[in-house]
């Protein structure tokens, strides 16, 4: 069972959320992906859809839609959490980076290094991102 939810993100849409307190290292959920090949990102930039792909492969020139909440985590460059690519079993993992509080919203950096700091290709909600 799945111990996080979604719900409203103030300023950001909506966003996942934490069901109970989580622990460093600790899993909060493992994603399959669809792999799309490069050739299908063009048509995919048409749909909504572009917003929620992450960059596959090890040259990172596919794409990848996770399903379950995978898709649904918010940005922040402040993270509690980051994920980690599994192109062998087309998996996204979902860990803890420092302990989580119940009720508080589990983000990720875009930039999949909780550390970098590159501009993402969207305005920022608020200053806890910057």
């Amino acid at each position: 069972m799945l111990f996080i939810t979604v719900k409203d993100s103030p300023g950001r849409g909506r966003g996942i959320f934490a069901q109970r307190n989580f622990k460093t290292g600790e899993v909060i959920e493992t994603c399959p992906v669809i792999v799309l090949p490069t050739e299908e990102i063009d048509a995919l930039e048409l749909t909504q859809l572009y917003n929620y792909y992450f960059a596959w492969g090890p040259d990172s020139k596919d794409a990848a839609i996770a399903l379950g909440y995978g898709s649904l985590y918010n940005h922040s460059y402040t993270p509690n959490a980051r994920y980690y690519k599994d192109f062998d079993n087309k998996l996204l993992k979902y860990v803890c980076i420092r302990d989580i509080k119940e009720d508080e919203e589990i983000t990720i950096n875009y930039n999949c290094d909780p550390e970098d700091k590159n501009p993402v290709w969207f305005d920022l909600a608020g200053p806890e991102d910057i």
